[in-house]
């Protein structure tokens, strides 16, 4: 190792645009960077592992499905259609103010931010409330005689919940950062979890369009 980088200069010499601090110096630094910061690299790596798991998850669902004569089982009546794709629509709308505070963000604007961050969560505890309370009524209604149907059915619903309210954490903890002013880490922070939305969101139209096509 050397303390030394290119041109003779030392490491601890060398400026960070992580270390910028208030609206004015975040959006220079932010404007002298090419290429996306490590935490959203950090974060594609992350969806792309839950992309994996869910991946696997969908294909045990229609292998279940191709080797069971009956799907749903006898009993089990179809999925709905309309209130899971009100409910779908409702969570995919909330990628808009993400986004939207993902650029406010790189031109500084901590107030946008932060009410698009929070537009965004209202509307993400909301879905989350209504899918919790409807998720254990089911679960209520199903029983053993529903087998590997009622088993993949709960398990993919279930991770795909969970992944919400992972991101709804992600989301009041840097609104919490936001409170105590803008950093590029915040920054930062702020574009990477718009990712993980975006993802999560897409995660979940292919988790519900999995579970509807019993209707099929």
């Amino acid at each position: 190792m050397t303390d030394y980088v290119a041109g003779g200069r030392r490491i601890a010499n060398v400026p960070h645009t992580t270390e910028a601090e208030g609206a004015a110096a975040v959006a220079a630094a932010i404007a002298r960077r090419n290429g996306l910061p490590a935490a959203v690299w950090g974060m594609l790596i992350l969806i792309g592992s839950e992309s994996m798991l869910f991946g696997c998850m969908v294909a045990s669902y229609f292998y279940l499905r191709f080797h069971n004569a009956q799907w749903p089982p006898a009993g089990v009546p179809k999925p709905d259609l309309l209130v899971p794709l009100v409910m779908l629509a409702v969570l995919v709308s909330t990628s808009v103010p993400m986004q939207l505070a993902s650029r406010a963000v790189r031109r500084g604007r901590v107030g946008a931010t932060r009410f698009f961050v929070l537009a965004a969560l209202f509307v993400q505890a909301g879905y989350f409330a209504y899918e919790i309370h409807d998720y254990t009524d089911r679960l209520h209604q199903f029983d053993a005689t529903t087998g590997a149907y009622g088993s993949i059915y709960f398990t993919l619903l279930g991770a795909d919940h969970a992944h919400v309210l992972l991101g709804m954490l992600f989301s009041l903890w840097l609104l919490w950062k936001l409170a105590r002013g803008l950093t590029t880490y915040r920054a930062n922070a702020t574009q990477a979890i718009a990712w993980y939305w975006h993802a999560v969101n897409v995660i979940t139209i292919v988790v519900i369009g999995t579970l509807l096509s019993a209707r099929a």
